[in-house]
């Protein structure tokens, strides 16, 4: 049996959602409450995207297909404070772990394709963002982006996310929140660290050539790291757990 939110906040979304259906000339109607997981979570296609797969202004990201450990650890994240993002502390404020663990692992199982990268960059920019993702600044102390998330970057199972197939706007935003304290990790922060031992223009540089990148089929995050962790980095190391 699939596990029960107390009072969710996703099915009054459903319901909305479901209503608006209704009301609007020639829409189809509102499709059979299954109470599975997978029609429970379609709520959260509002904001990323049919099944996950990401949505249309670059903001919100893809989830499906993402390492598992890694969703669970981002979903307690927004519930216990260390994301900020009201709609999504909202959502999951009142959920349990088990229950965040399930959604986690649904999004997790889904293999969807990725959309072909539409950058362009500049060849002097594409060339300094690809130094640092294969090689880091070892004289700032920033590990290479390889060896952490994958020689392919696709991400490393249980943990850890691929950084391919996510707008350049997503990942500029989601290193400014690193740098600033609006996100965060279980202790020792290493993408913290990493943040700011980078400066604005190497940040741009790496999300500008990551952002360009087509995705390798499969998709798949890899099943071990290609060596030692370069820094301590908590909530990766201790897989799904907290």
């Amino acid at each position: 049996m699939p596990l029960r939110p107390p009072l969710s906040p996703l099915l009054p979304l459903l319901s909305a959602l479901a209503l608006g259906g209704l009301a609007a000339p020639g829409a189809a109607a509102a499709p059979k409450f299954e109470d599975s997981i997978a029609q429970r979570v379609m709520a959260c296609s509002g904001c990323h995207g049919a099944q996950g797969r990401a949505g249309p202004d670059g903001f919100y990201p893809r989830i499906a297909g993402k390492p598992a450990g890694y969703l669970y650890n981002q979903l307690l994240n927004f519930r216990d404070g260390r994301r900020q993002y009201p709609l999504m502390t909202h959502l999951v404020a009142p959920l349990t772990d088990a229950y965040l663990l399930e959604m986690a692992n649904h999004f997790s199982a889904l293999e969807l394709p990725y959309p072909a990268p539409s950058a362009n960059p500049p060849p002097d920019l594409a060339a300094r963002g690809e130094v640092l993702v294969h090689k880091g600044d070892p004289a700032r102390g920033v590990p290479a982006c390889v060896s952490c998330h994958g020689t392919q970057m696709t991400g490393v199972a249980p943990a850890i996310p691929g950084l391919l197939g996510l707008p350049r706007d997503y990942l500029n935003g989601q290193f400014g929140a690193w740098r600033t304290g609006k996100r965060r990790a279980h202790q020792p922060d290493c993408m913290r660290e990493v943040a700011v031992r980078l400066d604005l223009a190497d940040i741009n540089a790496v999300s500008t050539w990551l952002a360009a990148q087509p995705v390798p089929v499969p998709a798949k995050a890899a099943s071990a790291l290609p060596g030692p962790l370069p820094m301590p980095c908590g909530g990766v190391t201790e897989g799904v757990t907290r």
